[in-house]
């Protein structure tokens, strides 16, 4: 019998850590053939040509696809769709995958998995069932929970949405979040390493990641601003910023980051890309994390920090009590930091109710790739909740 081969797209470094795990079981499973594919921000020299850091991790790129234009417009999002959707056709016929594994809610994602679709490829989709009501990815998300055939999802709640949306209950299995899992599991950089690496003294500072709420229009730049000027009040605490994702106007929320480095820079750092490890243990040592990344959510209460969740992009998720959410206004976000610092709220964070949990998600993913059967499962038949 032939190996079952298993093909994983990813287009960004933060969906990259969140699958590394996975990526690893496949590849030393003898019963299974690792196939992937790196796309999006990963091959883009403005956003650090990323997919080296997967290479030198001793992953094998089967498939290269160019989609990204030097645009960041909704018309330029729309056709690097386009561009992708004809490069995933042409690597599927190329690698004739078993199954198609993509996580999350990004537009290069939804190309891959149209592509498929008409292809007669089963698809198996990680992180279904969750809401981001702030972002064109809670439609995306959905989307791909209708395409897929296979589905994990993090916690009951999304299991019982995903279910809802009419998929079949033996096909979606309640693994836990890689992203949680990657914490359990990491032996994290400690201080003294980070440190080095930034070349500063870790003693108190910010890490903030701000990506554009891409339902609303033309609002990115000025929440961006807001944010900066609520940070000049905080001048005894350093900033490290992670930057915006290739979204419509991330270009430009890394440009204000760049203005605001270059007239700090002994104070404010920024990166692209720290890396699944660095940027982890970045987080582990923070003050607070500041922004709109899912991280802040999913990551950063199982580690005890206070997040402040900024504006509507992470809308409708679970929270947990060491969340914040507040408008993204100067004012609101100063307030905001000020209770996160506060000794009451700091008490707080040892009794966090964690929303996501996650110990050995990879390999449970693994297990059911490798064994659930594939005959017609390309034809799906609604399910209805009684």
């Amino acid at each position: 019998m032939t190996n079952r081969k298993i093909c994983i797209v990813t287009g960004t470094r933060a969906e990259y850590g969140l699958l590394y795990r996975l990526m690893r079981e496949i590849q030393v499973d003898v019963d299974l053939d690792l196939q992937l594919i790196a796309t999006g921000m990963h091959l883009s020299p403005e956003f650090g040509l990323t997919y080296k850091q997967i290479e030198e991790d001793g992953f094998i790129i089967d498939e290269k696809i160019e989609m990204l234009l030097s645009s960041d417009t909704p018309v330029a999002i729309a056709k690097s769709m386009g561009i992708a959707t004809m490069g995933f056709a042409e690597a599927f016929q190329r690698l004739k995958p078993d199954i198609l594994v993509l996580l999350g809610d990004r537009f290069e994602i939804f190309s891959a998995a149209q592509s498929a679709l008409v292809m007669r490829i089963p698809v198996a989709h990680i992180s279904g069932g969750e809401l981001t009501e702030g972002a064109i990815d809670e439609s995306i998300r959905h989307s791909l929970s209708k395409m897929s055939h296979i589905h994990f999802t993090a916690n009951e709640e999304y299991t019982r949405r995903v279910i809802q949306l009419g998929e079949q209950p033996n096909r979606v299995f309640n693994v836990g979040d890689t992203g949680v899992e990657n914490i359990r599991e990491m032996t994290f950089l400690n201080k003294e390493e980070l440190g080095i690496f930034f070349e500063w003294d870790l003693t108190k500072y910010f890490l903030i990641t701000f990506h554009p709420a891409t339902l609303e229009i033309e609002t990115a730049e000025e929440q961006m601003k807001n944010l900066l000027s609520a940070l000049n009040l905080f001048p005894d605490y350093k900033i490290i910023f992670t930057k915006s994702n290739a979204d419509a106007d991330g270009r430009r929320i890394n440009e204000l980051i760049d203005e605001y480095t270059s007239a700090q820079p002994e104070r404010v750092k920024s990166f692209f890309s720290l890396g699944q490890l660095r940027y982890l243990s970045t987080m582990k040592y923070c003050a607070l994390v500041i922004g709109n990344s899912s991280s802040g959510i999913v990551e950063a209460p199982v580690l005890s920090k206070p997040t402040i969740n900024i504006g509507n992009r992470q809308k409708g998720r679970l929270k947990a009590s060491s969340i914040i959410d507040c408008a993204p206004y100067k004012d609101e976000i100063i307030d905001s930091i000020r209770v996160a610092l506060s000794a009451e709220f700091q008490n707080s964070l040892g009794q966090i109710d964690l929303k996501y949990d996650g110990k050995t998600t990879s390999t449970d993913i693994k297990n059911h790739l490798k064994n659930i059967d594939l005959k017609d499962i390309i034809k799906k038949s609604f399910y209805d909740m009684k």
